[in-house]
């Protein structure tokens, strides 16, 4: 389960695993970072952006019941994790036309080869945990590409786009459950 830097975590644990996955490409191998694209990016090495534009609400899982506390724990019960859906956009920046299809070409396959992240690979709040992040490669429509490079302010370039789910973001209010004393109802209200 994760805090409120879950989202930081899954973003820093993309960069860790495209940074691993480019070694070796070439003798000055590109490295991946995340970057809002909002500058320019910094080139030499050649580089892999990692931008989170989009995080949404997973709706196949808002309908999860309470959490409860486990034993010896006082009884109390807390709103399910929020489970999201973040969207990231993978671009190849430096190097020749040649050196930016390989590095997107390792992208792939890396994120093909280990389309389920989970264990050892997680970090941060989610290390230790029974999580795991689902990759899915999400084609987007000319159009909506076009969306997400407008709304940056960039011409276009092409682009992975890649979704990752389910990040579990923990609720913190709990509400403390009061045990059954009774079977008898009195129809007296308590306090």
């Amino acid at each position: 389960m994760g805090d409120f830097g879950v989202i930081a975590d899954v973003s820093t644990i993309i960069v860790r695993t495209l940074t691993q996955s480019l070694r070796g490409l070439s003798q000055d191998p590109p490295i991946a970072e995340l970057h809002d694209l909002s500058e320019p990016v910094q080139t030499p090495p050649p580089k892999l952006t990692v931008f989170l534009y989009e995080i949404a609400e997973d709706p196949a899982s808002r309908n999860r019941p309470p959490v409860r506390s486990r034993p010896p724990d006082a009884p109390t019960t807390r709103k399910p994790p929020m489970a999201l859906l973040l969207r990231y956009l993978i671009t190849p920046w430096g190097g020749d036309q040649p050196t930016q299809h390989r590095m997107l070409g390792r992208a792939l396959q890396t994120f093909y080869d280990d389309a389920i992240l989970d264990g050892t690979r997680l970090t941060g709040s989610l290390a230790a945990s029974t999580d795991s992040l689902h990759v899915t490669l999400t084609p987007l429509t000319l159009d909506q590409k076009s969306w997400v490079w407008y709304a940056i302010q960039k011409p276009y370039r092409l682009s992975l786009n890649y979704e990752f789910r389910v990040v579990n973001l923990d609720a913190v209010a709990e509400q403390e459950i009061r045990p059954v004393h009774s079977r008898i109802v009195d129809g007296a209200a308590t306090p």
